[in-house]
């Protein structure tokens, strides 16, 4: 799947836009997206619009396309054919999910809907379990159509980030800078991702990483990573050659490139 979208989007600016709804449409289709690597093959597309070689608009609007396209119908899946959904074999072996995914939009269906589209797992299921619980469409469509309008750039923003950085001239002494950014894009998703465990562990949600990262070493380990991540950004904002990056990605999004 991906030589073939490597090769699809190499050939004209169209194709490359055809890949963007292709792979938003895929990603959030019933089940379909639980299978795809949806978070790589967007952040691969996402770094032809930081490189300059996608317009960052028409892109964005390729994606809102595409989440539509996927969410609606599978919407229209759920509805159509609950009963022998609920039968299938695939959702059974998944029942906690889809029991999870019930649950939570029986009691905060807008809020599902909406936060459902940014969490992997759930992405492709939302919609699909909205339908076989015949949620009304006028609950379905608002945070649908706020979600299909955000999610797009974030999961372009690291290919993004990575494709404006390739672009920073090479005779600037710029490897140290990219490797700096590289390092502390990590040190943040870290950051963030442990502030997320403590946060779920006072839920008391246990994972097989729950041993290694118990609530007591999360309670100084998180804020600890998070002050790191947070020191490393503000030296990099400070390097000298911030501006010149931060320029190529003005231009990205101004579509000056």
């Amino acid at each position: 799947m991906e030589a073939f979208l490597d090769h699809f989007i190499t050939q004209s600016v169209t194709y490359s836009l055809i890949a963007v709804a292709l792979v938003a449409f895929l990603e959030s289709l019933a089940l379909v997206g639980l299978l795809l690597p949806g978070t790589v093959l967007m952040a691969g597309l996402g770094a032809l619009i930081g490189s300059g070689e996608v317009n960052f608009y028409q892109a964005w609007m390729a994606g809102i396309v595409g989440c539509f396209l996927g969410d609606w119908i599978s919407f229209g899946l759920g509805w159509r054919f609950k009963k022998p959904l609920h039968r299938w074999s695939f959702l059974k072996k998944n029942k906690a999910l889809l029991d999870k995914t019930e649950h939570a939009l029986h009691q905060h269906s807008m809020f599902t809907i909406l936060v459902g589209r940014f969490v992997g797992p759930t992405r492709p299921l939302v919609p699909m379990v909205a339908g076989m619980l015949d949620l009304p469409v006028r609950k379905f469509v608002l945070p649908n159509v706020i979600g299909c309008v955000l999610w797009p750039p974030f999961y372009f923003l690291p290919g993004i980030l990575a494709g404006a950085a390739i672009d920073i001239p090479d005779d600037m002494q710029s490897s140290w800078f990219k490797w700096l950014l590289l390092g502390v894009a990590l040190l943040l998703w870290v950051a963030g991702w442990l502030c997320w465990r403590w946060w779920r562990s006072g839920k008391g949600s246990t994972d097989r990483l729950a041993a290694y990262l118990p609530r007591a070493r999360l309670r100084w380990l998180a804020p600890l990573v998070s002050v790191t991540a947070l020191g490393s950004l503000a030296a990099l904002l400070n390097h000298p050659l911030m501006p010149v990056y931060l320029g190529i990605l003005r231009k990205v999004v101004t579509g000056g490139h």
